[in-house]
């Protein structure tokens, strides 16, 4: 089993990298996806979220207030580090289960956004940084998300420099042309990966 390591900072275009690989034949684990999946309503991770934070973070449908529980963790490291003592371990149990259901000769990609941030790399075989221009990202940012120009700005300057993250890439896919050339240097990332798992 090959373990890949899939990150870029917001706006790199990482979730088409992903679906591409995916569509490949990766085993795809979005770290996000999953930690939106314990939290959701019915599951003990809520409940414990609910126990340390209060019924104020709960939307009237029952469900995760993000932006609401976001404000609140998001200036006081104490409650951010409460809040990730729930929730990465239960993160955690969900991605070993996945894991263990795939099979031996599988290309896994962890779909890792903070990969770098939290010093992930050696955890991984390989380690795929999709790169950008901060300029683009935050032209992207604008074009799909609606996001204003500050608020991307922020967001680029409180990830992992550019710098940092390619210094941890084993593979970079830039990502500021077309999807057509996003497509060709995916393929070529996808047959290095095959060639490394003894596939190709």
């Amino acid at each position: 089993m090959l373990t890949t390591g899939l990150t870029g900072g917001i706006g790199s275009g990482k979730s088409e990298v992903s679906k591409r690989l995916a569509a490949r034949g990766a085993m795809v684990i979005d770290a996000d996806k999953i930690a939106r999946e314990v939290v959701e309503p019915g599951t003990p991770g809520l409940a414990k979220v609910v126990a340390a934070f209060g019924e104020g973070v709960l939307r009237p449908d029952g469900s995760l207030d993000r932006e609401r529980l976001g404000s609140i963790v998001f200036n006081d490291a104490e409650r951010l580090a409460e809040l990730n003592a729930i929730v990465h371990p239960l993160v955690g149990e969900r991605v070993a289960e996945l894991r263990s259901q795939a099979p031996d000769d599988a290309i896994v990609v962890y779909d890792v956004p903070l990969l770098v941030e939290n010093n992930l790399a050696p955890m991984y075989d390989v380690v795929i940084v999709v790169d950008a221009a901060d300029e683009v990202r935050v032209r992207r940012l604008a074009e799909h998300r609606g996001m204003p120009e500050a608020d991307a700005r922020a967001r680029i300057a409180a990830q992992a420099s550019r710098e940092d993250r390619l210094a941890a890439a084993d593979i970079v896919v830039p990502n500021e042309g077309s999807l057509d050339e996003l497509d060709a240097r995916v393929a070529e990332v996808w047959h290095e990966l095959t060639r490394r798992a003894g596939r190709g």
